[in-house]
C-alpha cells in the first residue's frame, strides 16, 4: 500500500491545526507537525487528489493562504520516518506509550508498546492523548468497551490493561486493522476483537463504554449507532473534532433519550467530550 505525503506551509501553528481538521475530512489519515508552520499529512496514494487541495486553498483564501507540495512515499520509507520522528509519550505520569525501539520506563502503571506504521493513534495527537488521560480515570474492570476508529489500537489496549474484559476495536482502514492485530499481540491483549469495517458492524452487541475518535461528520452520522449499543449507565467518549464544533456535537448527543452531557476538555483546540446514558 502506497501513501502520498502532502507538505503544507503556513504562517503559524493555528493555521496548521485548521488545515489538519479540513484534511482529515478529505481522507488524510496521519499528520505530523514538522514545525509550527509546516504540516505533513498522509493519504493513500489511490485517494490523493491535487484538485481537492487546490479547492481547499480557494475555500480558505479569505482566512489565510498556504503553499503545498507532495511526494509519493514507498511503504518501506514510512517506518523509517516514524522511527526518526516518534518519541515516547507519558500520559499523566501513569501511562507510557512507546515504540518497540524505546526503552521501557520504570514506575508507570501502564506500559504500552505501539508500532504505529501508518495508523493514526500514537498518543502524540491531542485527541488520542486526551482520551488516554480520560480513560485513566475510568473504572474499566469487568467492563465492555468499544473503540471506534481504533487506529493503532492504543485506547483498546489501555482499557485491556485496566481490566476491561470484552473489547471491540473497529477501523475501516485495512492498514489500521492489521496494525491493531499486531499491537494487541505485542501487548499480550489478544482477547481484544479487532474488526475491519465501520459502525454497520454494531449489531446484537452492547457496551458499557463507547469511545469514538473520528472526524466530526462521521460522529454525527453514526451517533445513533453508538447510542444503540451503549448500555444504560454507560459512558460515551468522543473526540476527533475542534472545540468550535462543541454545540453541534452536544446537540446531537443530548437529543437522544437519557443522554446527559458530563464534561469536555480541550488541548490546542481539539476537544474530548464525555456523556453518560442514564439508567
Amino acid at each position: 500500500m502506497k501513501y502520498t505525503e502532502l507538505t503544507c506551509v503556513t504562517t503559524n501553528e493555528e493555521q496548521c491545526d485548521i488545515l489538519t481538521a479540513f484534511l482529515a475530512q478529505l481522507d488524510y489519515e496521519s499528520f505530523m507537525n514538522e514545525s509550527s508552520t509546516v504540516l505533513k499529512a498522509y493519504i493513500k496514494t489511490s485517494l490523493f487528489d491535487e484538485n481537492s487541495v487546490k479547492m481547499l486553498q480557494e475555500d480558505l483564501k479569505d482566512c489565510f493562504s498556504f503553499g503545498y507540495s507532495f511526494v509519493n512515499c514507498p511503504d518501506e520509507n514510512w517506518n523509517e520516518k516514524w522511527e526518526e520522528n516518534y518519541p515516547p509519550v507519558l500520559i499523566d505520569e501513569k501511562c507510557y506509550v512507546r515504540a518497540p525501539f524505546h526503552e521501557a520506563l520504570k514506575n508507570v502503571d501502564y506500559d504500552i508498546v505501539i508500532q504505529p506504521k501508518m495508523s493514526f493513534g500514537t498518543a502524540h495527537h491531542e485527541t488520542t492523548s486526551q482520551i488516554l488521560s480520560e480513560l485513566l480515570k475510568v473504572d474499566c474492570k469487568g467492563k465492555s468497551l468499544l473503540d471506534m476508529g481504533c487506529g493503532t489500537g492504543v485506547l483498546a489496549i489501555l482499557a485491556a490493561k485496566k481490566g476491561a474484559d470484552m473489547i471491540w476495536a473497529v477501523d475501516n482502514d485495512e492498514w489500521a486493522y492489521e496494525n491493531t492485530l499486531e499491537n494487541v499481540e505485542r501487548n499480550e491483549a489478544t482477547f481484544i476483537k479487532a474488526f475491519l469495517g465501520d459502525a454497520s458492524l454494531l449489531k446484537d452487541v452492547s457496551f458499557d463504554i463507547v469511545i469514538a475518535n473520528i472526524n466530526r461528520n462521521i460522529l454525527l452520522e453514526d451517533m445513533d449507532k453508538y447510542y444503540n449499543v451503549l448500555n444504560p449507565g454507560g459512558l460515551l467518549l468522543l473526540s476527533g473534532f475542534y472545540e468550535d464544533d462543541f454545540n453541534m456535537i452536544n446537540e446531537r448527543v443530548t437529543s437522544l433519550p437519557e443522554m446527559q452531557y458530563v464534561s469536555s476538555r480541550t488541548k490546542n483546540r481539539w476537544m474530548v467530550y464525555e456523556a453518560h446514558k442514564n439508567c
